[in-house]
């Protein structure tokens, strides 16, 4: 087995075409396919279920063929950079998750950071789902993922970067918005516009749940930024993790956000996650520093104690 065998395989298999990686790896389809052929020779077993005009679909052991040779060339890059004397100097390429409520919040000044510190790296950025984050993970579609602790299950390692406490997105001039604090007792029967995702949805609403009072869903969406324009055209409440700098909406309207004042509403952590039976390369680790470095800071320009344990609140 030979290392360019590997690679042709792995972007194949990414891919789920020969066609594709040939186009990826800047070579001819025949050198793909060849590689793979041999590839399979050795191993003694089908990699792939080759269908006609429908792609390329990984056999069991394809999969976990796939899942080790990705380790395997992560860590052949980092042996090489050593040996020529880059062991600190990070390069190559990197492809990252990132949960879609984070986005606006943590990768603007997580890529810029990286990007300063770290010139010889390569991010590619996946904007996925709370499901879809783990999906990747677990499918090697991405070396590392920063997203809530939502749905990652077994065998994903993660490091807490911040927690991210729910607070209420009140319309101006709502009763309750004289009170610093709200109680979700408050919102009983009020109507509700819920973020409608994955694993958000079901966290917010066994929030009231919890709380007596079960949410009375008058409208939903995807996106926090229509949520919030619906929130401030009187259409309802919210409940939302990540807090804009701003109380203006895309659309010129305005939401008042408020503390929720139970002490058991759980905050969600924010986490960068990666599989435990693959170890990090320089790049992860380079990656999960400077989101560290970025939430610290974010926290600092809101007015809240840097953590010193993970445990402290994130607005963002």
């Amino acid at each position: 087995m030979t290392l360019t065998q590997m690679r042709y395989f792995v972007e194949a298999a990414s891919l789920l075409s020969m066609t594709k990686a040939a186009e990826e790896l800047r070579v001819a389809q025949s050198a793909v396919s060849a590689a793979v052929a041999q590839l399979e020779r050795q191993v003694g077993t089908p990699l792939f279920i080759r269908q006609h005009a429908r792609g390329l679909v990984l056999t069991a052991a394809g999969e976990e063929l796939l899942r080790d040779g990705r380790g395997l060339l992560a860590h052949v890059g980092e042996v090489l950079d050593a040996a020529r004397g880059r062991g600190d100097d990070v390069r190559g390429r990197i492809k990252l998750a990132c949960m879609v409520t984070l986005v606006p919040f943590v990768l603007p000044d997580l890529l810029a950071e990286l990007s300063a510190g770290c010139p010889g790296l390569e991010v590619e950025v996946l904007e996925l789902e709370a499901a879809a984050v783990s999906a990747a993970l677990r499918s090697g579609a991405v070396e590392l993922a920063v997203t809530y602790d939502l749905g990652l299950g077994p065998g994903v390692a993660r490091e807490v970067i911040a927690e991210a406490p729910p607070y209420v997105v009140l319309p101006p001039g709502h009763r309750l918005t004289k009170r610093p604090q709200v109680r979700l007792s408050d919102l009983a029967g009020e109507p509700m516009v819920l973020l409608d995702l994955p694993h958000s949805r079901e966290y917010f609403s066994e929030l009231l749940a919890k709380a007596g009072a079960p949410p009375r869903i008058a409208y939903r969406s995807a996106s926090v930024e229509a949520v919030r324009g619906m929130v401030a055209r009187g259409l309802g409440f919210s409940l939302l993790n990540q807090q804009p700098v701003l109380d203006g909406t895309y659309s010129g309207g305005r939401v008042a956000a408020r503390p929720i004042a139970d002490a058991d509403a759980p905050a969600l952590s924010v986490v960068v996650a990666w599989m435990e039976s693959v170890r990090p390369t320089a790049r992860a680790r380079a990656v999960t520093d400077t989101a560290r470095e970025v939430i610290r800071r974010l926290r600092s320009a809101a007015g809240e104690p840097a953590p010193d344990d993970g445990g402290n609140s994130l607005r963002a």
